[in-house]
């Protein structure tokens, strides 16, 4: 007899439970538009594998403490109410099951998902400034450059352009971390450029004894009007005060003064804050983490080298390795020699090996290689920011591996005597400054080959070992009902159209969904893209389901995470089973509502293909919505 629906779903539900230790490790359960959310007691009990080739599973994977099972639109409602009954953990919320994860996270994890977060956003700055510093560094240096009047121009701009963003980092990280803490991030980008103010005195240049901060006095407690260039973790710090001023005082300010006080009560306390508790707090925890380092290289011999290569990356994520260039100063004015920048280079060489053990572990990852490969490219030019915020941060074990690597590598700094007689540059810009006693350029050269080679190798062990799954696309489950020929399909809403393989939500950056598109909208029209059937509005209304006169599927998603909003904000103005036609009206969605909650208002279309359709993606771009952004064939 033909298993029917429910039995189905029975079956699914009771091999889920077998496959996660068993229903006492269950601690909640709750869906969004694609996935089955769970939050285990014990994630070591999940069988990955096993849960990955359960019938209808389209890919597994565990993030924020949530084992999330990829069903897909429609049939993943389907399948949390069997499962939900099966498992007696009706009526959760997910919001209840975000509670619940939350609730496992130690601090560090905390920290380090937070870093995560708050850095994703601004990475594609990042990475375009690291990879032009490093090629106008190099061409600097060319006769054929400097002594060209046009080449010497075009390298000129380029250097400028590179040094924006890592100019105003503290501001983008001050504006990301507020918009993640769940603030207004305009309030965070004001309280960014206010460290990075003009009439505040440079931080490098106090640094260096060259200029003497003005100082202010409140009820006789002095103040340093000393700016935060450099500043990451005042700016993280920042953004995570901005946020909370924001929310508390939007509750206690009457809503008809609320405009104009609220914001004002944010930044002004804020950036009293700024210059009297958190700022301070931040330069010391700086002194306190560098000055360590720096006593260990001095007095523990290779095992001070070796701790601070080993660990020189990870205050590159706090931003404070800025002020160890005012050491690196003092080391040559007193010896005429640098130990620390090979140090450093060869730190940063350790989670360039990292990126490229990445890449090897996920080749097929279209996302991956788009991410590794320039972000590799950065670190040979001397900039790691890129590959610990874009890669190895984001997924942990890489940014051990290349701790490891650059600690091996310095302990051969150490007994091969190596130095610098500058500083400023590392990796391959750096071996100009290179001391070349003691076969120094040689010794360079063998110092990055066994950070990048053995930061490479340990990722690639800890990926083995971590059993890093990966995601798979099962066949459609849809066959051609009718003989059809290409279908033309446009962008469903206004805005910047690029590969879904570039989306912000890991999920359907990884195409486990189907390939497709992201659109930054400049508008919350959607507009049916093609011809077809409504087959899902999801009750939050963020999302909306069609199938295709061909058989094949698309899921149109409005914003991430935006199921938290229960449908606040969003209006749908279709029902299931009903015919649209290219353009008809589907949903609206106030985009200023989803930024103000902390949302991205990014919004994802993706096609799940009938037997034997294939897809060609047509267009990336600025858009009206009339563009045709693939066709179906």
């Amino acid at each position: 007899m033909e298993e029917n629906k429910q039995e189905k779903y029975l079956r699914i539900s009771k091999e889920i439970v077998n496959y996660v230790g068993g229903e006492d490790n269950i601690q909640g359960v709750a869906h969004c538009a694609t996935r089955l959310r769970i939050v285990l007691t014990d994630n070591n009990l999940a069988d990955i594998e096993k849960l990955e080739n359960i019938d209808s599973v389209k890919g597994v994977f565990i993030a924020g403490n949530q084992l999330q099972l990829i069903f897909g639109a429609g049939l993943v409602n389907e399948v949390y109410e069997v499962f939900s009954r099966y498992t007696h953990t009706e009526n959760m919320s997910l919001g209840d099951i975000k509670a619940q994860s939350a609730q496992k996270q130690n601090p560090i994890q905390t920290v380090i998902k937070s870093l995560s977060d708050v850095f994703i956003g601004i990475m594609p700055g990042i990475l375009a400034a690291a990879l032009l510093m490093g090629i106008t560094g190099v061409l600097g240096k060319w006769d054929v450059v400097v002594n060209n009047e046009t080449l010497y121009a075009i390298n000129k701009l380029a250097s400028i352009a590179a040094n924006g963003i890592f100019s105003i980092l503290p501001m983008a990280v001050c504006y990301s971390a507020t918009k993640r803490y769940g603030g207004k991030p305009i309030l965070g980008m004001i309280v960014g450029a206010i460290m990075l103010d003009s009439s505040l005195a440079n931080a490098y240049s106090v640094g260096s004894g060259t200029v003497v901060p003005e100082v202010i006095r409140i009820f006789g407690f002095p103040i340093e009007l000393v700016g935060f260039q450099g500043g990451i973790i005042i700016a993280l710090m920042m953004g995570f005060v901005v946020a909370k001023l924001d929310i508390f005082f939007d509750k206690k300010v009457p809503d008809f003064i609320k405009l104009l006080l609220s914001p004002l009560c944010t930044v002004f306390i804020s950036t009293v804050l700024l210059f009297t508790v958190v700022g301070p707090l931040g330069r010391e925890l700086g002194n306190l983490i560098t000055g360590s380092l720096i006593w260990m290289t001095e007095n523990l011999g290779a095992l001070g080298y070796m701790i601070f290569a080993g660990l020189q990356q990870i205050v590159v994520i706090t931003g404070l390795h800025h002020i160890i260039g005012a050491v690196e100063a003092q080391l040559i004015a007193d010896t005429g020699r640098n130990f620390l920048n090979p140090l450093m280079s060869v730190a940063l060489m350790g989670q360039g090996g990292a990126v490229l053990g990445y890449l090897i572990l996920n080749w097929n990852d279209v996302k991956a290689r788009e991410l590794c490969i320039p972000s590799f490219a950065s670190t040979l030019f001397g900039i790691s920011e890129p590959a610990i915020f874009g890669v190895n941060l984001r997924h942990k074990f890489p940014l051990v591996a290349g701790c490891l690597g650059g600690a091996i590598a310095g302990a051969y700094v150490y007994f091969a005597d190596l130095a610098a007689l500058g500083f400023g540059t590392s990796a391959l810009p750096g071996i100009a400054i290179t001391d070349p006693t003691n076969n120094g350029y040689i010794n360079y050269i063998i110092a990055h080959i066994i950070a990048l080679s053995t930061g490479l190798v340990f990722c690639v062990i800890f990926g083995k070992v971590k059993d890093k799954k990966t995601t798979k696309v099962e066949d459609s489950e849809y066959d051609v009902s009718e003989k059809v020929g290409n279908i033309e399909v446009t962008s469903p809403v206004k805005g910047r159209v690029k590969n879904i393989g570039e989306s912000s939500d890991a999920t359907f950056a990884s195409k486990c969904m189907g390939d497709g598109i992201a659109v930054d909208v400049i508008d919350g029209e959607i507009v049916a893209p093609c011809d077809g059937k409504i087959t899902i509005v999801f009750p939050s209304k963020h999302a909306i389901g069609m199938k295709l006169k061909d058989g094949s599927s698309i899921l149109i998603h409005c914003g991430i995470d935006t199921v938290n909003m229960d449908g606040d904000g969003f209006e749908t103005f279709v029902d299931v089973d009903q015919e649209v036609k290219k353009g008809d009206l589907l949903l609206k969605f106030d985009i200023d509502l989803v930024k103000e909650k902390g949302y991205s208002t990014e919004t994802m279309m993706s096609f799940e293909l009938a037997d034997k359709r294939t897809l060609q993606m047509q267009y990336t771009g600025q858009t009206q919505g009339k563009d045709v952004v693939a066709v179906v064939k």
